[in-house]
C-alpha cells in the first residue's frame, strides 16, 4: 500500500505504518495521501486514490465532493491540536489585555539607552493594561478547542459564556460547572471583554463578525479568532478598531488587510504548530488510514459517515461508497439477496449526499457479485477486505 506525503509529517505519526504501507514521493501513484495545507482543490484524483487523511482539522484545501465521488474517503484529526491552539488563545488575551506587544517594542526600540532602566520608570505606565481576573469572556463554538478555552479562562478567574447551539451532550459533561451556555448572542455580546471564535468557516458563518455586531458590543473588547479569517467582515472591523469598540484584534489568521491594520496582534498561523500537535495529529490520521485500510472502518471522515467496525474474522468483507440514494440501496440488497444465509454482519450509514455498506460473508466473494455492485448507477467505489 503506498502512502504519499504532500506535506511534511511527523515522524512519530508515520512510524505508527507497519510494513504493508510504503511512503512514496509520486503522489499520482499513492492509495493513500497525508496532508496539511497542501492546495489540493486542483489536483487530479487518481483511480488507485482510496482516502486523504489532513493531519489538522481545517479541511478547505481539500476538494470534499470531488473526493466523495471518486470513492475516496477524507479524514481530519479534530481535537489532536486542541491543547496548542487552546495556548495560544490565552496567551493572546494576555497580550491584548497587558499590552506586552507595545512593552516589547519599546524595549527593542531603546535598547541602546545606557540608562533604560530609568527611562523605563516613565515609559512603562502606557503599557500597562488590566488584568483578566474577573472580566467575561464569550466562547462561539464549544467543541474541541473552544471546550478547553473556556474551561482555561473559567480557571484563570473569568466569567465565561459559552454559545453553542449544536453543543453534544459529551462535549457539555467536560465544560466546568461555572461556565454559562446561553445561545442567544444578542444577549451576550454587551457584557463580553473578551469575545474567542472557534466556529467552522461555513456559508451560515461567513463574517458573520460584522457592522450588526460591532453595534452590539460594548468599547473596549478584545477579538480573538484563532479560527478562520473571513469569520470576521474586514472593513467592519476596522471601522469598529478605529472607532475604539474593539481596542485589539488577536489573529492566528492575518489576511493582508488585517496585517496592515492598528492594534491587532496577529500570529502566522501557529496555533496547531506545536510539536505536540503537530505529533497528535499525525499519529491520529495514520491510524485512521490504517483502520480504513484493513477493517473499512472510518472514524472522523469528513465526507462519508463514520462507522465502527471489528477486525474482519469471515472470509470477506464488501465496502461500497455510494450516492445516498433509497434505489442504491435496494439494488444492494438485491445483490446480495442470494447470499443471505451466508451473511453475518452488515451495516449502513449515510451523511449528507453519500452512503457507507458493509457486508461481511462466511464465503468466498466472485468477480461476478463485484461488478454487479460497481454497476449500479451511483456507487462510487467497491472495496474488498
Amino acid at each position: 500500500m503506498k502512502v504519499s506525503c504532500l506535506n511534511k509529517i511527523s515522524p512519530l505519526g508515520l512510524n505508527n505504518f507497519t510494513s504493508k504501507y510504503e511512503l512514496t514521493e509520486k503522489a499520482e501513484n499513492a492509495e493513500l495521501i497525508l496532508v496539511r495545507s497542501f492546495n489540493m482543490l486542483e489536483q487530479p484524483i487518481s483511480d488507485s486514490l482510496l482516502a486523504v487523511a489532513r493531519a489538522g482539522a481545517g479541511v478547505n484545501n481539500i476538494p470534499l465532493d470531488k473526493m466523495a465521488d471518486a470513492g475516496v474517503v477524507v479524514f481530519n484529526t479534530p481535537g489532536a491540536n486542541s491543547n496548542g491552539v487552546k495556548e495560544l488563545v490565552i496567551a493572546g488575551m494576555l497580550m491584548s489585555a497587558r499590552d506586552l506587544v507595545g512593552g516589547i517594542d519599546w524595549v527593542r526600540n531603546n535598547k541602546q539607552d545606557q540608562d533604560i532602566l530609568k527611562s523605563i520608570e516613565k515609559a512603562k505606565s502606557a503599557f500597562g493594561g488590566t488584568e483578566i481576573l474577573g472580566k467575561t469572556i464569550l466562547v462561539i463554538g464549544l467543541g474541541a478547542i473552544g471546550g478547553k478555552v473556556a474551561n482555561a479562562a473559567s480557571d484563570l478567574g473569568l466569567k465565561v459564556i459559552g454559545y453553542d447551539p449544536y453543543l453534544s451532550d459529551e462535549a457539555r459533561a467536560l465544560l466546568n460547572h461555572d461556565i454559562e451556555i446561553n445561545n442567544v448572542l444578542e444577549e451576550s455580546y454587551p457584557l463580553a471583554d473578551f469575545i474567542s471564535l472557534h466556529l467552522p468557516l461555513l456559508d451560515s458563518t461567513k463574517e458573520m463578525i460584522n457592522k450588526s455586531v460591532f453595534a452590539q458590543l460594548k468599547p473596549g473588547v478584545v477579538l480573538l479568532n484563532f479560527a478562520r479569517d473571513l469569520l470576521v467582515h474586514n472593513e467592519d472591523l476596522k471601522e469598529a478598531i478605529d472607532s475604539k469598540i474593539v481596542k485589539k484584534y488577536v489573529t492566528d489568521f492575518p489576511n493582508h488587510f488585517v496585517a496592515n491594520l492598528e492594534n491587532v496582534i496577529a500570529f502566522p498561523h501557529l496555533g496547531a504548530s506545536t510539536e505536540e500537535s503537530e505529533d497528535n495529529c499525525a499519529i491520529m490520521a495514520v491510524k485512521q488510514l490504517m483502520g480504513y485500510v484493513e477493517k473499512g472502518e472510518i472514524i472522523n471522515s469528513v465526507n462519508y459517515p463514520n462507522v465502527k467496525l471489528d477486525n474482519l474474522t469471515d472470509k470477506a468483507r464488501i465496502i461500497v461508497l455510494a450516492k445516498n440514494q433509497p434505489s442504491i440501496a435496494r439494488e444492494i440488497e438485491k445483490i446480495f439477496s442470494s447470499l443471505e444465509d451466508y451473511i453475518t454482519h452488515k451495516v449502513s450509514k449515510v451523511k449528507g449526499d453519500y452512503a457507507y455498506y458493509a457486508t461481511d460473508l462466511k464465503v468466498d466473494i466472485s468477480e461476478t457479485l463485484i461488478e454487479a455492485l460497481r454497476n449500479i448507477e451511483g456507487v462510487n467505489r467497491v472495496r474488498v477486505i
